[in-house]
Formats: C-alpha cells, sequence, structure tokens
C-alpha cells in the first residue's frame, strides 16, 4: 500500500532485494538503522521523516511535524528553510539551541544533504503508518471479497454509493470490464437494492429519482402476495393510489422498469394518464356508491385499458430519459458506438483522470473523448462570457472550465449530447474534484475523417511502445519498468539498451495500456526523442 506510489515507489527495487538479502543492507549513517531497519532500508511513512529529523537534528516533534507537512504540501521555501535548519541546526534569539542540527550529531554535511533530498522526493506522495495499516486491511478484505464473491461485491458495492451517480457510472464501467451485465430496472424483478440475479446485476428501484422506499415496499408487497404484474393496466390498477402518482408512474417508465409489460415506454407515456384518469373515476364512483346493476355479482376480468399504436422513441432519446430518472445511462451509453474509435486514437477514458488515486499530475495535458452533458455560461468581471461544461463517457464524468477565449473559438462545437475531443489540462487541487482546463475542442467523428500521413514504407516498426533507456543497471530504467507495470495491458514494449545496443522486441512478461498519461510519465524519464509509440 505505501510503496505502491510515486515517491515510494522509487524504492522498490532496493526494498525487494534487502528483504531478500537483509544482511546486505546499508544506510547512509547509522543513526538510520533503527528507523529504517522495519522497512528494509527504504523510507516508506511519514512517522520515519519525524523519526529521522529528530534523530539525526534534534528537531522537536512539532518542528519535525513541520517538516512533513511542507514536503506533503510541496513548499518549497519552507522546505529550503528547513534544510539548512536540519543539516546546521537552529538557534533562538536569544541563544539557546531549538536543534542542533545533523553535523552537530556527527553526521557529515553531505550526507544530510542526501538523505533531505531522499526524504523531499518521497513525502508528499507518503501515507502515514496508520493509514497505510487501516487501508491495508480495508483493501485485503475488499479485493477477497470481490475476486471470490464478486457480483455480490459490485452489487454492494453500488447499492452503497445510490446518492452518488458519479461513483455508481464508475462501478458500472468496472462491471463491464469484468464481463458482468448490468440489466436495467425491472418491476418484476428488481429490489430496492441492486441485486444478484444469476451471472448478472439487476438495477435496485432505490436508484430512481422520485421512487421512495414507502412505494418500493407497497409494489414488492403486491408482488410478493399477487403475483407479478402482468401488463401495464394491471400493474396501474394494482399499485396506482398506494402512495404511487403520477410522477412515479413517468420515471418507472422513463428507466425501463415497465418495459417486460408488454408495451413500449411511447405507448406508456402517451396513455398512462387516461388510464389512471379511468382509475380515478372507478375509484370516485366505488367510494360514492354509483355502481351500475350491470357490475353486481359481475366476476368478469376487467378489460385491458388500449394504449394507443405508436412506434418507439429513437434510442437516443431513450438513453436520455434514462439519464433524466437516475442520473446515468442504463441500457447503453452515446459513447459506446464510439469506443474504437476512442481506442485507436488513445483518448483518455474519464474514469483514469476522477478516480482516486489516478495517475495523473496537475498540470498535466490529456486528451479525452466524451459528449457534453451541461453547459452553464457565467459573466467574469472583465464582461467577459466563459462556461463551466459537464463532460461525461462511459466510465465517469467531470466538470472542465471553458474560458471566455477558448468558448469564442470552440464554442459552437460544444453542443449537448454530441461527442467531442478535448485537449486540457487537468486541474487537481486539495478537497476539490478533478477539473479540466479546456485548450481546444473538435467533433470526435471529424477524428476519422482526417486522413493520416502515410508512413515512410522503408520505416517498418512492429506495433507497441518503443523506448530508448541508458542500460538495464541505470536507476531510469527500475523506474521505467516499475511505471509500465502499473499501466498493465495487452500491448508490447520493445526496449532498445544504449549502452550494449542491445533490442529486446516484445520484453518479457510486460504488456501496456498506452495512454496519455504513460507517455506524458515516461517523456519526463527519458525525453520524448527516446519514446515512441505505434499503433496496431
Amino acid at each position: 500500500i505505501s510503496l505502491y506510489r510515486p515517491g515510494p515507489m522509487d524504492s522498490i527495487p532496493r526494498y525487494i532485494e534487502n528483504r531478500h538479502n537483509p544482511d546486505k543492507m546499508t544506510y547512509r549513517h547509522p543513526l538510520l538503522k533503527p528507523i529504517l531497519d522495519v522497512t528494509y532500508g527504504c523510507i516508506v511513512y511519514q512517522e520515519q521523516v519525524m523519526q529521522i529529523c529528530r534523530q539525526l537534528a534534534g528537531f522537536s516533534y512539532g518542528r519535525a511535524d513541520l517538516v512533513r507537512r511542507a514536503m506533503a504540501k510541496k513548499k518549497h521555501e519552507v522546505m529550503e528553510k528547513e534544510r539548512n535548519n536540519f543539516i546546521y541546526g537552529l538557534k533562538n534569539e536569544d541563544g539557546t539551541v531549538e536543534c542542533c542540527g545533523a553535523v552537530a550529531n556527527g553526521v557529515p554535511a553531505e550526507v544530510a544533504n542526501a538523505i533531505f533530498d531522499e526524504m523531499s522526493s518521497f513525502a508528499s506522495y507518503a501515507f502515514n503508518k496508520s493509514h497505510a495499516a487501516a487501508y491495508a486491511t480495508v483493501a485485503y478484505q475488499t479485493a477477497y471479497l470481490k475476486c471470490h464473491y464478486t457480483k455480490e461485491y459490485m452489487a454492494a458495492l453500488m447499492t452503497s454509493v445510490l446518492d452518488n451517480t458519479d461513483k455508481i457510472i464508475g462501478y458500472m464501467a468496472e462491471c463491464d470490464r469484468l464481463h458482468i451485465k448490468v440489466l436495467p430496472a425491472d418491476i418484476n424483478n428488481s429490489h430496492m437494492n441492486f441485486t444478484v440475479v444469476g451471472n448478472e446485476i439487476r438495477f435496485g428501484l432505490l436508484a430512481v429519482k422520485n421512487i421512495g422506499a414507502g412505494i418500493i415496499t407497497n409494489i414488492l408487497q403486491e408482488r410478493e402476495q399477487n403475483g407479478p404484474f402482468l401488463s401495464f393496466s394491471d400493474f396501474c390498477e394494482r399499485t396506482y393510489g398506494k402512495e404511487m402518482n403520477r410522477r412515479c408512474l413517468e420515471s418507472l417508465i422513463k428507466c425501463g422498469a415497465l418495459d417486460c409489460l408488454g408495451a413500449n415506454r411511447h405507448q406508456m407515456l402517451t396513455g398512462y394518464s387516461a388510464i389512471l384518469d379511468d382509475i380515478d373515476r372507478t375509484h370516485k364512483n366505488t367510494i360514492s356508491g354509483q355502481v351500475s346493476l350491470f357490475d353486481l355479482g359481475n366476476d368478469t376480468p376487467k378489460s385491458e385499458y388500449a394504449l394507443p399504436k405508436v412506434e418507439e422513441y429513437p434510442i437516443q432519446q431513450l438513453l436520455t430519459m434514462e439519464k433524466e430518472v437516475t442520473g446515468l445511462y442504463i441500457s447503453g451509453h452515446p459513447m459506446n458506438q464510439y469506443r474504437d474509435l476512442c481506442r485507436k486514437h488513445r483518448l483518455l477514458p474519464l474514469e483514469s483522470i476522477v478516480r482516486e488515486g489516478a495517475v495523473v499530475e496537475d498540470g498535466m495535458t490529456v486528451k479525452v473523448g466524451a459528449i457534453v452533458g451541461s453547459k452553464k455560461l457565467k459573466s467574469t468581471r472583465g464582461g467577459d462570457t466563459m462556461a463551466f461544461v459537464g463532460l461525461e463517457d462511459h466510465t465517469g464524468s467531470i466538470e472542465m472550465l471553458v474560458f471566455p477565449r477558448v468558448l469564442e473559438r470552440f464554442g459552437r462545437v460544444m453542443e449537448d449530447s454530441k461527442p467531442v475531443v478535448v485537449t486540457a489540462r487537468v486541474s487537481l487541487r486539495e478537497e476539490e474534484d478533478a477539473k479540466l482546463i479546456c485548450e481546444s475542442v473538435q467533433p470526435l467523428l471529424e477524428m476519422e475523417e482526417q486522413k493520416e500521413k502515410p508512413a515512410a514504407p522503408a520505416k517498418k516498426f512492429d506495433p507497441g511502445l518503443w523506448l530508448k533507456v541508458p542500460s538495464q543497471d541505470d536507476p531510469v530504467f527500475a523506474k521505467v519498468l516499475n511505471l509500465l507495470q502499473i499501466f498493465d495491458g495487452q500491448e508490447a514494449v520493445h526496449i532498445y539498451f544504449e549502452d550494449t545496443r542491445r533490442l529486446m522486441r516484445n520484453y518479457p512478461n510486460l504488456r501496456i495500456d498506452m495512454n496519455d498519461v504513460l507517455k506524458n510519465e515516461l517523456i519526463k524519464l527519458l525525453t520524448d526523442k527516446k519514446v515512441t509509440y505505434f499503433p496496431e
């Protein structure tokens, strides 16, 4: 848990080596041994930063915590000030010693400086020990459940976030990746929450807007006592009035929960009002005693109410209705038809930006394919117009800020429900959801129309990622391997070692899923001239 993060990750090879060969462990200074012995010579936890500051430099608990926080928040001015205090110590105005410094404790200045550098490089990503222990326990338990009770786990997970549409979208995308189908709500099969049905998961009725727990309880009791609902008329007659009102019925129709009753949604939405009016009249007449002589003793079932004969709505309209009453698309997604195109052009799924632990950084430029879910215009202080745009794909959603100049240039492209390709910068701020800052927008279909330049016939490369690295022993190569293993996938990696001029095609036990985030991280390590990708 604690090592598998961008900063501490660099220590993984050393951690493994030291764990297998504890006798060969070395420390920059003997004072580090009692602190780092439990983590095989590597700085892993935030508490270890504080211990090093106290043991080597004589910091108080408060000052050691100040260093930890400065490193975690990347406050460079504070860090540089504390670096000097860590190495050489600090005296108060009255001449008393605040901290003695590492040099006074017998640590050479060069070694103290190197130790401070090592702490700085990892502390911004490190966990505290109790946090890591708690996460590890929960991770082990949930990983066990997900492995051995996958469908039940995913159903429970979606039930736990019924009030968070974005998380349900993400979990439904995970179900899709696991080849678990999430079935739409069904009035004869759904229950209050998400439930497992065979090898599939059935949508819970409580996730539908305007349908409260009381209404669902009545529906389930009626279904249990008198059997499944046989038709749309049968459902209306048996439930209308028992907390069920017109608004609730309309939501059930729009989400597809009544599709099993033999009529299409267009028919039901067009005809339900007349049916409910007739049921209201019948109830009113019964209460007032206005029953005809022909109704007395008549046990013949009432005939079905006739629904108008109209064609079903277009698929896009059906999906829009589902989104209206559940906050998400259930029976499909407008972006589904463009998945292959997005993969072909290496467009990043939104999930890889918004999910917890996503490997993106503040200010990173990404390219995504999504539909425009919403657009709100707002006047700036200068009187210009900017926009807040909601982007969605089948994996999640995110808010995008479009500043006046960009809006003026690309605003016409950002129409509701239109698929677009967006180039944007990632904005990550403390205690805020991830956002995108728009740089450019183009219609998604234009990418397919653009003709790619033909490759020179003399140069033919195998598909996959091609890298040039200094050598197998170079620390940069270890970092590259750690990074590639995070982006596990199906695409080959070919590595050229510059020192031996040796090319390893299809590097063993290494397959990746190429995307902009991975490419940007590799370029940081190797430069753009040493990172090349050839799609299949």
